[in-house]
């Protein structure tokens, strides 16, 4: 499966499931990043960290790291 940072920049996609443990999968959850919400990719830092995308109405930035955490499937190109 594809994780968010694969995601094009202006796509926009939807959760399937998070992984990561403990503290980390609570803090991406915490964020507003659970599963069945539609996340559109905003940006992408030159370097690829971090990545701006627009979650449940407001502006978010994840790392490449948290971003590597969420697998995702592909809704609008």
């Amino acid at each position: 499966m594809k994780t968010l940072k694969e995601a094009k920049v202006g796509s926009v996609v939807r959760v399937v499931k998070l992984h990561g443990e403990g503290a980390v999968k609570r803090r991406i959850m915490d964020m507003g990043l659970t599963k069945g919400v539609e996340v559109q990719i905003r940006k992408v830092a030159p370097l690829g960290d971090p990545i701006e995308v627009t979650v449940r109405g407001y502006e978010l930035s994840l790392r490449k790291a948290d971003a590597e955490m969420i697998e995702i499937e592909t809704m609008l190109a």
